[in-house]
């Protein structure tokens, strides 16, 4: 198991290319930047290698907790599930509405993470991953009146 010390450390690996993995065991995760966009990394997800040599800067989501995947299948395995992550939120993004990508952003990571830690996550973040600008992620998040916003 890694033990980052800051962001500075996970960057560092990330961008020297070194495989890790998102703990599988616990409710955490990694936001990932990329230039134009940004990535989540959740639990059981491969992180760095090539996936992640671009990025400009990392997140983390929960008690982060990155291990190292030793054997070949635990690699394969990590690349599937990161391959999932992507998937949903590609999901998220077949949204044409830019008020539901990121209400439903939203919805996902409260119904993950929780209401408390999910406030304290920047909007940009959310932003990044679902191709909206920060302003519309805080319409969500502050004005529930707002025509477009649909509460569930």
């Amino acid at each position: 198991m890694n033990s980052f010390k800051d962001v500075s450390d996970i960057l560092a690996q990330l961008s020297h290319g070194h495989l890790l993995m998102v703990n599988s065991r616990r409710r955490n995760g990694l936001i990932i930047y990329k230039q134009f966009h940004a990535e989540f990394a959740g639990p059981g997800a491969a992180v760095g290698n090539f996936l992640d040599r671009d990025c400009k800067g990392v997140l983390a989501v929960g008690d982060l907790s990155l291990v190292d995947p030793k054997a070949h299948e635990d690699r394969q395995k990590a690349y599937l599930i990161r391959r999932q992550w992507v998937r949903l939120t590609q999901q998220i993004t077949d949204n044409a509405q830019p008020l539901q990508r990121a209400q439903m952003i939203l919805n996902q990571f409260e119904n993950y993470f929780g209401a408390d830690l999910v406030a304290r996550l920047p909007s940009e973040a959310f932003a990044l991953m679902v191709g909206v600008l920060p302003q519309t992620v805080e319409i969500v998040r502050y004005c529930p009146d707002h025509p477009g916003v649909r509460r569930e």
